[in-house]
């Protein structure tokens, strides 16, 4: 065991690290927090649209215009998720860099809507090709990796030109705002002129535009890839093993991935807005974040907080399950993590790796089979408890249901070492309260043969 860790310290650690630290992961992250609140606020009248018996309250037309009326929250907010990122990763790059980030954040924006096609292809009623129009899902899903590669290339482009010292300077008595106006002129226009010549270059491509050339060719075979099992399992592995070692595993791992499960899931809520009666993708955004660690927090420590509660002899255990238990029914796990230990426990890595690897894969299988529905693409706030998660993602009791299942059978596997973690502590306790003992009784002893000498 010592071998193996000191063979991944070695060489996987800095890799992990250079990950961890680098500046484009970092904004990615970002970014897509930044757009999280206005996903969220999409998502909830996603569910309030689609809750269950609504046909029967209102009737088809009425569930129709219900539906119609809600239809704009999703609109404006999920279904633009790649211009929103856009914007996050325009701001906060340029902020890295220390040149004016929100004229970073809107150049970035153009930079993106000028490698996008004004055109919309309508087969529906009739085949014709409508002109001075933006397909939405060339702001959403479809476009998601023209978005972010727009938007770092856009920030580099105008810090690049600014640090050459390429601007106006306005003189002084100048109102601030047009000074950094006129400031940004010179790169803004530059950057833009670069994309605006990338436009008309994919024009002569059979593509038409790189919209169709990096879908096509880039995200959709990383999107099959990222949405198979074995890759999922990969990459469940490195997070556990991330943070096995102390490293925080979804930042690592979701940094690179977020962009193709956020592509996955919106594909499936857009699959789901229009009646699909099959969704296009298991593995999404939700089905990491609700079944893995929607289920007490990466690991899902939850069931190992309740698998001490039934078989924890020992008092350090115990204390840790009750200080672990309210914060892990919100997923919040870091008790458990540093308590336990996990970080560097070589009793724990079997069941910490294990558990959520089997678990996603028996996940995976019911989803494939029918027995409980995909992941509709809603985001769900990853502090929502086990079972009420696993409904909202999947639109059904069934999502709930393979929770608490799953939840079972990380239990059944991390028994055998909660016991044998649990004897270890019970066992190191009485060691100390033995040696306590014995050393009350040989300082009453000692007093008792001073006061007879007395």
């Amino acid at each position: 065991m010592a071998k193996i860790t000191d063979v991944l310290d070695s060489y996987l650690m800095p890799v992990a690290n250079k990950l961890n630290n680098n500046v484009y992961l970092s904004v990615l992250r970002d970014s897509f927090m930044l757009a999280l609140p206005l996903i969220i606020f999409g998502s909830i009248f996603v569910v309030i649209s689609n809750l269950p018996y609504l046909d029967v309250l209102l009737g088809k037309t009425g569930l129709d215009q219900f539906k119609a009326l809600l239809g704009a929250a999703p609109d404006a907010t999920i279904s633009l998720m790649a211009l929103f990122t856009v914007a996050g990763i325009g701001y906060y790059l340029s902020k890295q860099y220390e040149v004016e980030a929100i004229y970073g954040s809107t150049i970035a924006i153009a930079a993106f809507l000028l490698l996008t096609p004004f055109i919309l292809d309508q087969t529906d009623p009739v085949k014709q090709t409508i002109a001075g129009v933006i397909p939405v899902p060339r702001l959403g899903a479809k476009g998601m990796f023209v978005g972010i590669l727009a938007g770092f290339l856009s920030v580099e482009i105008y810090r690049k030109v600014i640090q050459k010292g390429w601007t106006i300077k306005m003189p002084k008595g100048v109102p601030e705002a047009v000074s950094k106006s006129f400031s940004s002129l010179i790169p803004a226009v530059v950057t833009l002129t670069v994309f605006l010549i990338i436009r008309i270059a994919f024009s002569f491509t059979p593509w038409g535009n790189i919209h169709d050339f990096i879908y096509n060719i880039i995200q959709t075979p990383l999107m099959a890839l990222g949405s198979s099992l074995p890759a999922t399992l990969v990459e469940i592995f490195f997070i556990q093993l991330f943070w096995f070692f102390g490293l925080h595993g979804q930042i690592i791992v979701n940094s690179v991935l977020d962009p193709i499960w956020q592509s996955l899931s919106l594909e499936n809520l857009q699959a789901f807005q229009h009646g699909a009666t099959k969704l296009p993708h298991i593995v999404n955004k939700q089905f990491m974040d609700t079944f893995t660690v929607g289920m007490g927090g990466t690991g899902m420590t939850l069931a190992v907080i309740a698998t001490i509660f039934i078989v924890g002899k020992s008092r350090q255990l115990k204390d840790l399950a009750k200080l672990g238990a309210a914060p892990g029914i919100f997923n919040v796990n870091e008790p458990i993590i540093f308590g336990l230990p996990i970080v560097l426990n070589p009793l724990i890595i079997i069941p910490w790796i294990l558990a959520p690897m089997i678990v996603t894969a028996l996940t995976y299988f019911a989803m494939s089979i029918g027995l409980v529905p995909y992941p509709i693409g809603v985001t769900v706030p990853w502090t929502v408890p086990i079972f009420f998660s696993g409904m909202l993602a999947t639109n059904s009791i069934a999502g709930g249901i393979l929770q608490l299942v799953n939840f079972a059978v990380v239990m059944v596997i991390w028994l055998p070492f909660v016991i044998i973690a649990d004897r270890q502590y019970y066992r190191s306790e009485q060691e100390e309260q033995a040696k306590l003992k014995q050393s009350e009784m040989q300082t009453q002893n000692k007093s008792e043969q001073q006061a007879v000498h007395e």
